[in-house]
């Protein structure tokens, strides 16, 4: 028991003594610790207080550098301010020399302006002088001729007026001569030059289409039972359809080649279909018009691309494309449009006109054309109506109304345009013409020639296109014969239509025979 006692005793003495000793170990540890903590403060004082110090030494060193900056700068500008003050001060001195040189030469104007006043004051007075003398001269003169001034010189006047009247004439023919073989001899040279530069091939379309079968049973289907496909593609198309003995063979009849264009594509579509009845018929029909308007279109860009020109509307584009299927005298429309187009660029060029409105005036002379058909009206107040209503320059419109003739010209391409226009339709081949239409022309040729005063006979020659007349020599002079022509082609250009130009030859013979016996 005892035992137990002095072992719980030495226990609880080992604990005090444990916990003694290790109070005393942390506090001697916390003392140490405390220590370098001062220690370290301390330090970083003393580094704190030195990166001051090199702070304020560098912010010294910048502010020193940038004072001395400064003080350079200031230095150049003066000495720029000084070198402009210099140069403002030597202009300055200049001006007042040029002041200086002013003043005297206005101050030697002033002089030279009052002697000329003084010089122009005795030459009127002089003046003044002599017309008095004048006067007194022809007071004297009328006095001793007993005429006055405004006699004498009505009696000089009427003299001369007689006696150079034949002169006079004579001059002017000659001058007229002489200007019109210069402008033919031009002319015919640009013309020639014009045509040379533009070459076409002529192509004449005709009022019929064969369109070839691939069998004669064909035919019977193309009739159809009691004739109704016939007369339904007839009837739709409005081209007539001739089935005759022709081998593997349908001719399509019609003035208007729009209409049979769709007529023979429709056709040649129903054969390789093989169906063929009207609603069939009705069906290929709207599809053809739909590809036919697609082609037209295609046919009024080419156009343009070809022409190199642009800004046109499309509903124009569509207008220009239809021309491809009208024709005048077996010429089809559009490529006439071209060549005219072409020509009258190529003219334009030679005379250094407007070489693109000249294409375009060309291109749109004829567009009436392309909707004759569906409006009233001549193809010219159609055209017009059309170039203003998708505001053409006003050239064009000109050129379109005065390309026959029917309104006067107000520009050079409206004239290059008419010129063009006959060219192209007058050139061989261009155009077919009827007889009947040719005898007539022919005709009316002569009719106006014999219509005129003085006039013994006239014949109409090379086809129309030269007019020569003979006049009665003891009735007509040499220079009446001269207003006969002007007379007779006035004439002509007021009543007649033709293509191209006509040439009025007017000849006055005078034969003196005698028989010697």
């Amino acid at each position: 028991m005892n035992n137990l006692l002095f072992s719980i005793l030495l226990v609880i003495i080992g604990l005090i003594i444990g916990f003694v000793v290790s109070f005393i170990v942390n506090s001697l540890r916390s003392n140490l610790a405390s220590k370098k903590a001062e220690i370290m403060i301390a330090q970083a004082k003393k580094e704190i207080e030195k990166l001051k110090r090199d702070a304020a030494i560098e912010q010294k060193e910048e502010a020193h550098k940038a004072k001395m900056e400064l003080d350079k700068e200031i230095r150049e500008k003066k000495e720029e301010l000084k070198e402009s003050e210099n140069r403002l001060l030597q202009r300055e001195a200049s001006i007042d020399k040029r002041d200086e040189m002013y003043q005297k030469r206005e101050t030697a104007l002033d002089e030279r302006e009052n002697k000329l006043s003084l010089k122009q004051d005795e030459i009127q007075e002089e003046k003044s002088k002599v017309e008095e003398i004048k006067k007194e001269q022809l007071d004297l003169l009328e006095k001793i001729s007993k005429f006055s001034k405004e006699k004498a010189r009505e009696l000089v006047m009427s003299k001369v007026k007689e006696s150079m009247s034949k002169e006079i004439s004579e001059y002017i023919r000659e001058a007229e001569n002489e200007a019109k073989l210069e402008a033919d001899k031009r002319a015919r040279e640009m013309i020639i030059s014009s045509m040379q530069r533009y070459a076409a091939d002529i192509a004449s379309d005709q009022t019929v289409t064969v369109v070839d079968l691939p069998n004669d049973e064909m035919k019977g289907r193309i009739i159809g039972r009691e004739g109704r496909n016939i007369r339904t593609i007839e009837a739709i198309t409005g081209v007539d359809l001739i089935i005759d003995d022709t081998p593997e063979a349908v001719v399509l009849s019609s003035f208007d080649p729009l209409r049979r264009e769709i007529a023979r594509v429709t056709l040649e579509n129903l054969i390789k279909d093989g169906r063929i009845h009207p609603t069939r018929i009705e069906e290929l029909y709207d599809k053809t018009c739909k590809e036919i308007k697609q082609k037209i279109i295609e046919f009024g860009q080419n156009t343009t691309f070809e022409l190199g020109l642009t800004k046109f509307d499309p509903e124009l584009i569509e207008i220009i494309g239809k021309l491809h299927f009208r024709t005048s005298y077996g010429q089809n429309a559009l490529q006439h449009s071209k060549e005219v187009a072409e020509l009258s660029g190529i003219i334009a060029g030679e005379l250094g006109e407007n070489v693109a409105l000249a294409k375009r005036a060309g291109l749109l002379h004829d567009i009436g054309k392309a909707i004759d058909h569906e409006v009233e009206g001549s193809h010219v107040d159609i055209g017009v109506d059309i170039a203003k209503k998708y505001k053409e320059n006003e050239v064009v419109i000109n050129a379109i109304a005065s390309h026959h003739g029917d309104v006067p010209a107000t520009s050079v391409i409206s004239v290059i345009v008419a010129i063009a226009d006959a060219l192209s339709a007058s050139r061989p081949g261009a155009r077919n013409d009827s007889l009947e239409n040719y005898i007539q022309r022919l005709s009316q040729l002569e009719e106006i020639g014999n219509e005129i005063k003085g006039v013994d006979k006239t014949y109409a020659v090379q086809a129309g296109r030269e007019l020569r007349v003979v006049v009665k020599p003891d009735d007509v002079d040499d220079l009446e014969s001269h207003r006969i022509a002007r007379e007779i082609k006035e004439k002509i250009e007021a009543n007649m239509k033709y293509p191209g130009t006509i040439k009025i030859t007017v000849v006055r013979e005078t034969r003196a025979i005698e028989e010697a016996k």
